[in-house]
């Protein structure tokens, strides 16, 4: 997939735009505040997502204006293909000219895969940021496994504020045999869908990790199940075995919401021991492996989105993220322009104050 021609209208410090990228490497500089960040937030809406900075749809919409709107131009193996974003209260989606019930019906139709320095977390901080990770790059290639969490999602808060508020041991054990059936089964399913795509992940991760650090790192990682590090027992035994404990805490304290991803760089701890290049090398070669899957998984090539990327990067695997992701579109934002002159070939876009010089 690549896109053709985006168009702005109203968005965010950007009155109007029109941006005609080109096949391969797009690299937007400027300095800060500019509105770089913005156009790869516009693109990253037309996967149906929310967007990777803000909540509020409001915050999308240039001060003082009653809408703002995102046209693109596109082209995927079958066919040119047009789309629309127009946000006011709301978001209102369009795809080729069919009003669509809701943006996230764009899901699987305008693959993305993005980085920005907010990802940086799935590293940094704790298991929440790599469940993230892992549940939305899955969404976008199976928009049903969205419908699977927010199932499970929704017995969870059921059993917590059960188990948090009952007094009565015998009526708390009675909720538990009725909901832990349908629970464990979701939370079976998920832990499936999670170790299906890791094995899936884990071949393109460590080939352009290694790419990323020229041979002379490895990058290695495991699903951490909470209550089961064996990996060997269903969660109706996990969640059963654990059933006391839970009364007892007032909270359910295994399954999918509580897993983890071990990530190791050089057999130890990406996150205790590792360099900032390294953490957002093991960053952006996740993500760009996650496009190698979606591409996989539904057979298009989706856009890459690399903000702020080239920080705390050395000019080895600056060169390899300019020169070295072929046979794709890639959108990348800097403020140096000196990381341009390592490009050899590609297309570059100079914004300041939400303008194209």
């Amino acid at each position: 997939m690549k896109i053709n021609k985006l168009e702005l209208k109203n968005y965010r410090n950007i009155e109007y735009m029109e941006l005609l990228p080109c096949d391969g490497v797009n690299i937007i500089y400027g300095e800060n505040a500019q509105g770089k960040t913005n156009i790869l937030e516009s693109i990253f809406l037309f996967t149906g997502l929310k967007s990777f900075r803000s909540s509020k749809d409001s915050e999308f919409v240039s001060f003082g204006k009653e809408f703002s709107k995102i046209n693109v131009d596109f082209s995927t193996a079958l066919r040119d293909q047009t789309a629309e974003i127009k946000i006011s209260d709301r978001r209102r989606a369009v795809l080729n000219g069919v009003t669509l019930a809701s943006p996230t019906a764009l899901m699987s139709k305008f693959p993305a895969s993005l980085f920005s320095p907010g990802f940086m977390t799935l590293i940094q901080n704790g298991p929440t940021e790599r469940r993230k990770f892992i549940d939305s790059a899955i969404c976008q290639i199976k928009p049903k496994y969205a419908l699977l969490l927010s199932e499970y999602n929704k017995l969870l808060k059921q059993r917590n504020a059960v188990l948090k508020d009952s007094e009565n041991y015998k009526d708390t054990k009675l909720f538990l045999d009725c909901i832990n059936e349908a629970f464990s089964n979701l939370g079976e399913e998920i832990y499936k869908e999670r170790k299906i795509y890791l094995d899936g992940i884990l071949p393109f991760v460590t080939e352009i990790y290694e790419g990323l650090s020229s041979g002379k790192e490895e990058i290695s990682f495991s699903y951490i199940r909470k209550g089961d590090k064996t990996g060997k027992y269903l969660f109706s035994e996990i969640i059963k075995s654990h059933e006391t404990a839970d009364i007892s805490a007032k909270m359910t304290l295994t399954g999918p919401h509580r897993d983890d991803i071990d990530i190791n760089i050089n057999g130890v701890s990406a996150r205790s021991f590792g360099s900032q290049g390294q953490k957002r090398s093991a960053a952006i070669a996740l993500k760009l492996a996650e496009a190698e899957v979606i591409k996989n998984f539904i057979g298009e090539q989706p856009v890459i989105l690399l903000d702020d990327v080239m920080s705390e990067l050395d000019a080895k695997r600056q060169d390899y993220i300019l020169n070295h992701i072929k046979d794709r579109q890639v959108f990348i934002t800097c403020c140096e322009p000196g990381s341009i002159l390592r490009m050899s070939e590609g297309k570059t876009f100079n914004i300041k104050d939400g303008r194209l010089l």
